[in-house]
């Protein structure tokens, strides 16, 4: 059984993608900062790590930079939906989530997801990223 770590700061996000990986079978832990994921790694490492990149204290493409250089062999999926702005809620020069997961593909994650994302998709890059030969 593949073990899966997600770290996002907002619960509802982690319960959501912990509930459709458990169905999908996968061994599933979730933590809501990069610090105590990179404290849990220590003791236990994943197959895969799911990290949101927006977070208070380390942000992801922070954390991506650690879990690279302590665990090469961890894949990381990054998620975003920051930067998202409605057409009212637009601010020009706002840093969009292409940039935030382009930011993370160049920290060293090995696939990004745009939040909201559905479950299939979710599943696909999973699979994807734990199959795959990434160099």
């Amino acid at each position: 059984m593949k073990s899966v770590m997600v770290i996002d700061d907002e619960l509802d996000v982690r319960d959501s993608i912990k509930r459709v990986l458990d169905r999908a079978g996968y061994s599933v832990r979730s933590v809501e900062n990069a610090e105590d994921a990179l404290n849990e790694l220590d003791a236990s490492p994943a197959d895969l790590i799911i990290t949101d990149i927006i977070m208070p204290k380390v942000d992801g493409v922070k954390a991506i930079h650690e879990i690279r250089k302590k665990f090469p062999a961890i894949r990381i999926l990054a998620i975003s939906g920051g930067g998202n702005f409605g057409v009212g809620a637009y601010q020009p020069g706002a840093i969009t989530t292409t940039a935030y997961l382009a930011a993370a593909e160049k920290a060293g994650a090995h696939l990004t997801l745009t939040k909201p994302f559905e479950s299939k998709d979710l599943l696909q890059a999973v699979e994807t990223a734990l199959r795959a030969v990434f160099h």
